[in-house]
């Protein structure tokens, strides 16, 4: 142990200390290290982190503090702890040294993606510790903001391979906060009270005289063994109630009690002193040439310095440090509120407004009684440079505290309005809620009423997918279509898409209904934009059929496609729905168009909120193309962005490649409870959804008639991109149960909406179930047929059936010798994509034929394959397309060095020695 390490602090902690040991050497061996240690205040968590800085020597150390009074400030956390790595900031990549100039306001640019910025992070620690391992602490982590918390929980996932520790130090509460959230799922050291023992010697160690050795009980057991309070609130106890027992006890928690026993220090201290201390509490920096301007502006003398220094309440250095947090939060809420509002404008007085001007606005904020036009603008103009940086959730904070100095009633309104619209982008639902209601209380126009509306209706579409949103979509493009008919058309949009996602749970008011009072908007903008397309199209579906509306959707689709090689926006923001539209249209094309460009855009810009629905999107159209691996690999690349974004994983994808595969016993159970679990949100459309998975899974498993039961339960509502694709299903499994009449109505439905569409994937399918449903000759022409259509789309998982049901058909017309060739094909296609079901129906057809089904050959075992995890299999495959370590790093959110250090178990596991060998062992060629 580091002989530097205060004893009292470390006694009994010998466990904890030995693990901090070990982080220590593992970033010193290049084995990256992440710890949280957790506890409650004043449990030890402070000088563990001494402890560990202490015994890092030869270690780069980077020091941060989370502040209470800074939780809104976004980037405030992490440009604590970078500011020493400023100057290696040319070394990173170009886009990742953007990000981070722009998100500390180093340099002007368009909103960073907070996630391209922990990108930006993770190579400038990286680049640090090339030159020097790098201990990184953040004592009160749960302090620390939003955008701060989420990027290093992000950077802290991704250090394997760097020489690099970061360690934070979190307080456990019974309402934590935000910043203490994102670190939930890293490793932790459990920080917790000294046992008995060693609580009993460090209490005698502090208290001079005589301790009653039930009153030390009596302490250690309340106190839980927690060292500060041991050291902290025996100060205010005599000795007589030491001696004797005679103290009552307090019931208070334990923080209090801690928070109590500063205050009692604090306020034996001399007026001036306690000015000093607050100054310090309310500036979170710790700037000490700073807090002498301020103390220069408040008149505090020098001997206020000594006096708390002498208190044991604080430390000037070369930078202002706290005994404790306790301390700091006691000073500042202990304050009476006039002499804070003075100390907080003596800190924007003697803040240079060029260097810091939000800071400034920040403090004049907290130092104003009366509402201020003036500064409520300036906070206003903050806000907007805090959103420009990628700061939402401090622009929020900016426009709420405008909103309460704004004089003007109507003006508050507004402002309150934005704040809301902010506060919902910053994933603050019920603050956005809040600050609608106050803006409900201004005189407002009819243009912002409406978008009020509209707000609070996306609040809740964004919460709740169902049905329950619906009505309120419909008032809110009501109410737009009178004031702003652009506006009005998108929150249609949004009303028919909810309207889809309740699907059969809300009836009353279905698609029908609302394309119905979609109708009354506007007319779209001349040219039209995609979006208006896409209303019209959809409008003409759900009113007048499918056939109606087919011509106006492959139009909006191929405007989708257009704005996606251009800007791409509209074509992300509407990604959710287009993709929806293009499966109705049988339109692989625009899947692969508007995925390969969703998932390549939001990788460049590191749009990690954004990122999971496109390689969700990519993986189901993977899985149609017969990549198993790849959907594999895709989703859980998802599920390990929503892991440290904090959103739901996108079950639908999973749950296709589970349905083909059709080798989990368990498949059907997850099946119906995801379905139920969206049921229970309202989700309508889950049901069909569900019920079209099963008849894949059965149909795969030659359970025809359980097929039957749930493709006819599929087909009964109009389900986006699900009825469509069942319909195919039905007709297959109807066949096969005997029930002609039942394949012949669902053949009719398909015929009308496939021959609308007229892509090879819709024709090809379409004559497939025509073929499954005739003979002779007529059959084997349209068999024909179906093959060569789908052998030009991308969907070879329906190519792979078809050469199956044909196959299957030969065998009984007694064509054995066609059949073998047909059903071999589907079973080669099957076995390799991984549609283990399918596959082994047409293993028992080749039988049937007199088949010998030989095991698949090639010098690499599947074994080998299966040995790579689903982040080697996909860094493998980058670097067998020629791709570096930096190039992989960048689009999958690691550093160089760990790329690296994947890469050299790769090699291990598939025994090969170099990247150009990588292509031939991944194919097994």
């Amino acid at each position: 142990m580091a002989s530097s390490a205060p004893r009292r602090g470390l006694r009994g902690r010998r466990g904890e200390c030995g693990a901090l040991d070990q982080v220590i050497a593992g970033a010193r061996t290049g084995r990256g290290q992440v710890r949280v240690l957790r506890g409650e205040a004043g449990v030890g968590k402070s000088a563990l982190v001494e402890y560990l800085v202490g015994s890092a020597a030869g270690c780069q150390i980077l020091r941060a503090v989370g502040v209470e009074s800074e939780m809104e400030l976004a980037f405030a956390g992490l440009h604590q702890l970078c500011v020493p790595l400023m100057g290696k900031l040319d070394r990173i990549p170009s886009p990742q040294r953007t990000a981070l100039s722009v998100a500390f306001g180093l340099s002007a640019g368009s909103a960073p993606d907070r996630f391209l910025v922990g990108l930006a992070v993770l190579s400038l620690l990286a680049e640090a510790a090339e030159e020097q391992p790098l201990v990184c602490v953040v004592d009160d982590a749960q302090w620390l903001d939003q955008v701060s918390a989420q990027t290093l929980a992000f950077v802290a996932r991704r250090v394997l391979a760097e020489r690099v520790a970061l360690v934070f130090a979190v307080r456990t509460s019974s309402t934590p906060a935000a910043g203490g959230d994102a670190f939930g799922a890293l490793p932790e050291i459990a920080v917790r009270g000294l046992h008995d023992d060693d609580a009993r010697a460090l209490l005698e160690s502090v208290v001079p005289g005589r301790l009653d050795e039930r009153v030390r009980d009596r302490i250690v057991a309340e106190t839980r063994g927690n060292p500060l309070a041991l050291l902290e609130l025996t100060r205010g106890l005599s000795a007589a109630e030491l001696a004797g027992g005679f103290g009552r006890p307090d019931a208070r928690p334990l923080a209090s009690q801690i928070e109590e026993s500063y205050l009692r220090r604090i306020g034996s201290l001399p007026a001036a002193a306690q000015r000093l201390l607050l100054a310090a509490a309310s500036e979170p920096v710790g700037d000490v040439p700073l807090l002498r301007r301020v103390a220069e502006r408040l008149d505090i003398d020098a001997d206020a310095a000594g006096a708390v220094e002498a208190a044991g309440l604080i430390e000037f250095g070369t930078r202002v440090r706290f005994r404790h947090p306790l301390v700091r939060s006691a000073a500042y809420r202990a304050a009476d509120p006039t002499v804070r509002r003075d100390v907080h404008r003596a800190l924007a007085e003697a803040t240079d407004p060029d260097f810091d001007s939000d800071r400034q606005a920040w403090h004049r904020a907290h130092a104003a009684v009366d509402p201020d036009e003036a500064l409520a603008g300036e906070l206003e103009r903050s806000a907007g440079r805090a959103q420009a940086r990628g700061g939402i959730a401090a622009a929020a904070a900016f426009l709420r505290r405008a909103t309460e100095l704004t004089p003007d009633s109507a003006r508050r309104g507004t402002r309150a309005a934005a704040a809301a619209q902010a506060a919902f982008e910053a994933g603050s639902p019920d603050a956005a809620l809040e600050l609608l209601a106050a803006a409900q209380l201004s005189p407002l126009d009819e243009v912002q009423q409406a978008r009020l509306v509209w707000l609070r209706a996306q609040i809740v579409f964004a919460r709740r997918r169902g049905g329950e949103a619906l009505p309120l979509l419909l008032d809110a493009a009501g109410r737009l279509t009178r004031v702003d008919g652009t506006q009005a058309r998108e929150a249609y949009l949004d009303a028919l898409g909810s309207a889809v996602f309740a699907g059969r749970l809300h009836e009353r008011t279905g698609v029908r209904e609302v394309a119905e009072a979609a109708r009354t908007a506007p007319p779209g903008a001349q040219p039209p934009r995609p979006t208006d397309l896409l209303l019209d199209g959809l409008v003409t579906w759900f009113a007048d059929g499918f056939v109606e509306g087919a011509p106006l959707l492959r139009s909006a689709l191929r405007a989708f496609r257009r704005a996606a090689a251009l800007d791409g926006g509209d074509a992300m923001r509407w990604l959710w729905l287009t993709w929806l539209v293009a499966g109705d249209m049988w339109d692989d094309e625009t899947w692969h168009e508007l995925t390969t460009h969703a998932v390549r855009s939001a990788r460049e810009a590191g749009a990690l909120n954004f990122l999971p629905l496109a390689l969700g999107y990519r993986a189901a159209l993977s899985v149609h193309a017969g990549d198993f691996d790849l959907a594999s690999t895709l989703i859980d690349e998802a599920a390990t962005i929503t892991e440290v974004t904090g959103h739901s994983p996108m079950a639908y994808p999973s749950l296709l490649l589970m349905a083909w595969r059709g080798e989990d016993e368990q498949a059907a159970e997850v099946m119906r409870s995801a379905a139920g679990d969206a049921i229970s949100w309202g989700e309508g459309r889950a049901i069909g959804l569900g019920h079209y998975l099963l008849t894949v899974l059965h149909n795969g498993l030659g359970q025809y008639q359980d097929a039957l039961t749930h493709a006819e339960q599929a087909v009964e509502h109009e389900d986006l991109s699900v009825v469509g694709f069942a319909l195919a299903e039905l007709v297959e499994a109807a066949v096969r149960s005997g029930a002609p009449e039942t394949a012949a109505a669902a053949l009719g439905r398909l015929e009308e909406r496939a021959g609308a569409s007229g892509t090879d994937w819709a024709l090809g399918v379409l004559a497939r179930s025509r073929a499954l449903l005739c003979d002779g000759p007529a059959a084997d022409r349209l068999y024909r047929e179906a093959i060569e259509h789908l052998g030009r789309s991308r969907i070879a998982v329906h190519l792979a059936r078809t050469h199956l049901v044909y196959g299957e058909w030969l065998r009984r017309e007694n064509r054995r010798v066609d059949a073998r060739e047909h059903l071999r094909t589907a079973h080669d296609l099957l076995r390799g994509f991984g549609a283990s079901a399918f596959a082994e129906r047409a293993r028992r057809e080749l039988l049937a034929t007199g088949e010998t089904v030989r095991p698949r050959s090639g010098p690499l075992p599947d074994l080998n394959r299966e040995a790579l995890t689903a982040q080697e299999g996909q860094i493998a495959r980058l670097a067998a397309d020629g791709m570096t370590n930096s190039e992989i790093g960048a689009e999958l959110f690691l550093s160089p060095r760990t790329v690296e250090w994947h890469l050299g178990k790769v090699f291990t596991k598939l025994d090969v020695k170099s990247r150009n060998k990588l292509r031939a062992a991944l194919s097994g060629a």
